[in-house]
């Protein structure tokens, strides 16, 4: 455990959803951070620039420190430069190309990105001497499991989309870094993660969005899929638990974490939760399923709440209407 000044942390995928909301909890905290992030076109790229500045004015109003890095995962001289300059203690490996059905238009892109820019990471923080890292997977991993909830033992060598397999690379990745290097790594699979700044192109955007301006929602499929869908909130609590663990342990380890509510909600009952938060009626249109879309995820979170005492908060019913008054809120901006 480090003592004194709090270590610096260095976050991947700092303008994005969850990594923006990460950055401005531990500048609430007191670490310092070191943010990287490409600024990509998957959505539009000034949704994370006002994500930074929301990140930049947290900084602003803690006292707290701030470095922002525009660049690439994929860029190796870029990243061993970052960690030379900035010395960070903590590496927070977030950074990646999203989406379970994009990654099947562009499967070549999602490897060199996800797997390739994982692996340059990964031996940038080896050079500059980084043990404690935090890599964020997926739910995605456990394919169709038919054992539920799903749990951390489970064989995961079965994905259903490039996007699952390009995650289930990442999580052995850093399980060579720590058994040829002694890294000490978490990898959290993340499930269906949801809230304010949510990503553009994710079912509870899309759907509050489309019932405000009286458009139709298209759901693939027939409604009866079931997430367990995590308020980030909950995902930035066990973010920052699963840092801790990483700076705790005596000797070198490496483990696999599931970060979820542990309750599931079908596609039909979210629609009729964000129609209850807005009190307007959706118009539905089902459509025919698309491949890489799995029937259900549902989280066994046992083995985080030992370890690190993980334990979400927000039901998604609260989750729901949160996110609904941040959207009605922020619908110009």
């Amino acid at each position: 455990m480090y003592k004194g000044m709090k270590p610096k942390v260095f976050v991947t995928g700092c303008a994005g959803f969850i990594g923006s909301h990460y950055c401005e909890a531990l500048l609430r905290q007191g670490y310092p951070v070191i943010g990287l992030d490409n600024f990509n076109n998957f959505y539009d790229p000034n949704v994370k620039e006002n994500n930074v500045l929301a990140v930049q004015q947290t900084a602003a109003k803690q006292g707290g420190t701030f470095v922002l890095i525009r660049g690439d995962i994929r860029d190796q001289g870029l990243i061993q430069r970052s960690f030379l300059d900035h010395k960070p203690a903590i590496l927070v490996h977030l950074a990646a190309m999203a989406g379970v059905r994009s990654s099947l238009e562009k499967p070549a892109l999602y490897s060199d990105v996800n797997n390739t820019g994982t692996v340059v990471v990964l031996e940038g923080a080896r050079q500059a001497g980084i043990v404690s890292v935090v890599f964020a997977s997926s739910s995605s991993v456990y394919g169709n499991g038919l054992t539920v909830p799903f749990s951390e033992e489970e064989d995961v060598d079965n994905p259903v989309s490039h996007y699952a397999a390009t995650k289930r690379a990442g999580e052995i990745a850093c399980r060579v870094y720590h058994n040829l290097y002694g890294l000490t790594i978490a990898c959290l699979r993340f499930f269906t993660v949801y809230g304010p700044r949510q990503r553009p192109d994710l079912a509870i955007n899309k759907f509050t969005h489309a019932i405000i301006d009286r458009k139709t929602i298209s759901v693939f499929g027939d409604g009866t899929k079931r997430r367990d869908f995590t308020y980030i909130d909950d995902i930035v609590d066990g973010l920052s638990k699963a840092m801790l663990w990483t700076t705790k342990q005596p000797r070198p380890a490496y483990d696999i974490f599931n970060l979820g509510e542990s309750k599931t909600t079908s596609v039909n009952e979210l629609i009729a939760l964000i129609e209850a938060a807005l009190g307007a009626r959706a118009r539905v249109k089902y459509c025919d399923d698309i491949p890489g879309d799995v029937q259900q995820t549902f989280a066994n979170i046992d083995k985080a709440k030992k370890h690190f005492g993980y334990a979400p908060n927000t039901d998604i019913v609260e989750g729901i209407n949160k996110y609904v008054c941040w959207a009605l809120e922020n619908r110009q901006k």
